[in-house]
């Protein structure tokens, strides 16, 4: 699990790119500055964001993305089947975790009548949303910012069976981490992306959103049609 920087990093620090995000969250920074801990630290700082509440802000599709272009690269020297399965196992335990958070200490927080952002009707409507997208809406969330923290914690405390929710979020688990690292592995030999990596971290960060804007503009247009009828 030793990574030694090679010379793309040097080439990539001589190449314009957009500087948009500040270091604690640009992805290429994060992996260098843990030096030979560096896939230790992609895998907790993938289960704080399955996981702990905390780690909403963090930069997981973008993360895994680079972390398979290091692997291709030789940044990081470990297989890319051993990386994608660490990556998945740690999102799977994120999410267990989530849950339990979500169940023990969850309707304490949801209870509180003054409370501005843990409300029950959250619970409600979460519940209403598992029961209407059922294993879509586990597995999806998975690929939407922020969605994948809470949604778990959010299904703890709706009580959701436990059976279901941890079956579908292996599924989404293996699915998310799989496909962001490897596709980062396979084009980590496109001379353009190893040059533009942090154009590329907020490429994939603006495409994770898009579904949270369809179904912002579905809504909108539900309610629109109600209204006028």
């Amino acid at each position: 699990m030793t990574t030694e920087l090679p010379a793309i990093v040097d080439a990539a620090a001589n190449t314009p790119a957009l500087a948009l995000l500040p270091d604690w969250l640009d992805p290429e920074h994060i992996i260098q500055s843990m030096g030979p801990f560096a896939l230790i630290g992609v895998c907790l700082i993938i289960f704080a964001e399955c996981g702990l509440l905390i780690g909403f802000f963090l930069p997981g599709d973008s993360l895994l993305f680079v972390t398979g272009l290091f692997v291709a690269t030789g940044a990081i020297n470990t297989p890319i089947w051993l990386v994608c399965l660490l990556l998945a196992v740690c999102a799977f335990v994120g999410n267990v975790t989530g849950y339990w958070i979500g169940r023990k200490v969850g309707p304490s927080m949801f209870n509180k009548p003054d409370s501005k952002l843990f409300k029950r009707e959250h619970v409600d409507k979460t519940h209403e949303f598992f029961d209407k997208y059922g294993a879509r809406a586990i597995i999806l969330a998975r690929f939407v910012p922020i969605v994948r923290t809470f949604i778990t914690a959010v299904a703890g405390v709706a009580q959701m069976d436990q059976k279901k929710f941890f079956s579908f979020s292996a599924i989404g688990g293996i699915a998310w981490t799989v496909s962001m690292t490897v596709l980062g592995f396979f084009l980590g030999n496109i001379p353009w992306i190893k040059s533009n990596l942090e154009a590329m971290a907020i490429l994939i960060v603006l495409v994770s959103i898009i579904p949270i804007i369809i179904e912002y503009l579905k809504s909108r247009r539900e309610k629109a049609r109600n209204t006028a009828g």
